[in-house]
């Protein structure tokens, strides 16, 4: 079965078309990252527009690129939610119009569900029970996943984001944005010397970054590291601080956990995946298998949304046409 993905649930504009689940026919993404980076973020309104410009070319393209018509397709699968609503708004409506027009299924995606199910479209199956740790801008969570479709919840982020705490240090540090790239390249040039906090919140598989931001923020004041962008040795050195801080506590609580529900395997997902420390880091110490996705796959994409779209038309899970968006939607 072919499905096409729809993903528009933030900056990027994305369709694809995936085979069974697993095989990837097109993958399209039209990023706003460069238009974003003038205001240091994210602008919602900014982004509604841009997607309305970007949709149906990404669509055609990604249809072209696979090689396909409307009648090669089983169903249309659309992120709706989490999300910025106004972004959310134009994938989904663009999903209910081909849906309909084309006489296919329509299928509801949770963006963080699709992310776990970038890790489908690698060489290798994952196994169940496994530990999905989603690392993004706006979610840090760790997830049980028994069988598709069975998903539970163990923990989140009380506070800042694993990706948000890295946007706020690198604008603190006057790196740029986004800030995880921009983190990741400046500690190539610094040092880890700085102590800085982790919170293990003992007893929970909750995290917690505020704090950690927090210090950063004011050991750059105390360095006398401005936040307009400028070369300087100091901010490397803090920044790989931070990043290895990061890091330390996302690998050590993700083993904790996967420990303790006896997983098979853990899954990385999520735009910090990308992030090399934490890739090598969770491979190296981690006793049981590791699947990480490509770098493409980590960060927003459609191919992981038909990907995830396939296995609930498995299950037969089809929306109806009062399919909204839903921007404060939660997993599991």
């Amino acid at each position: 079965m072919k499905i096409l993905g729809i993903e528009s649930s933030c900056d990027e504009t994305a369709a694809a078309v995936v085979e069974d689940g697993t095989e990837i026919l097109s993958n399209v993404i039209a990023s706003q990252v460069e238009l974003h980076s003038r205001y240091g973020g994210i602008v919602p309104e900014v982004a509604s527009r841009q997607h309305l410009l970007a949709a149906i070319p990404i669509l055609e393209q990604a249809l072209e690129d696979a090689k396909v018509s409307s009648g090669d397709l089983s169903a249309i699968a659309v992120t709706n939610g989490p999300g910025l609503a106004g972004s959310l708004l134009v994938g989904v409506n663009l999903a209910k119009a081909i849906a309909l027009a084309w006489d296919l299924p329509l299928i509801g995606i949770n963006h963080l569900e699709a992310h776990i199910y970038a890790n489908w479209l690698g060489q290798d199956t994952p196994l169940f029970p496994l530990i999905a740790l989603i690392v993004s801008g706006g979610h840090t969570d760790l997830v049980l996943m028994v069988d598709h479709g069975e998903l539970l919840r163990l923990g989140r982020t009380r506070d800042d984001a694993a990706g948000e705490a890295f946007d706020k240090v690198a604008r603190a540090l006057g790196l740029g944005y986004p800030g995880g790239p921009a983190i990741e390249q400046a500690s190539r040039e610094g040092v880890p010397r700085y102590r800085l906090p982790r919170a293990w919140l003992k007893g929970s598989d909750d995290f917690s970054f505020s704090g950690l931001k927090t210090a950063v923020v004011r050991l750059a004041e105390e360095l006398g590291i401005s936040p307009k962008p400028h070369p300087n040795s100091l901010a490397a050195d803090v920044a790989a601080s931070f990043q290895q801080a990061v890091v330390d506590v996302l690998v050590t609580k993700t083993m904790a956990t996967a420990s303790h529900q006896g997983a098979e395997q853990i899954l990385l997902a999520g735009g910090v995946a990308a992030n090399e420390l934490l890739r090598e880091t969770i491979v190296r110490r981690s006793p049981i298998p590791v699947l990480i996705p490509e770098l493409t796959l980590c960060t927003d994409n459609a191919a992981m949304v038909a990907s995830c779209g396939y296995f609930h038309l498995l299950a037969g899970e089809v929306a109806g046409w009062d399919l909204d968006v839903l921007p404060g939607l939660k997993l599991g």
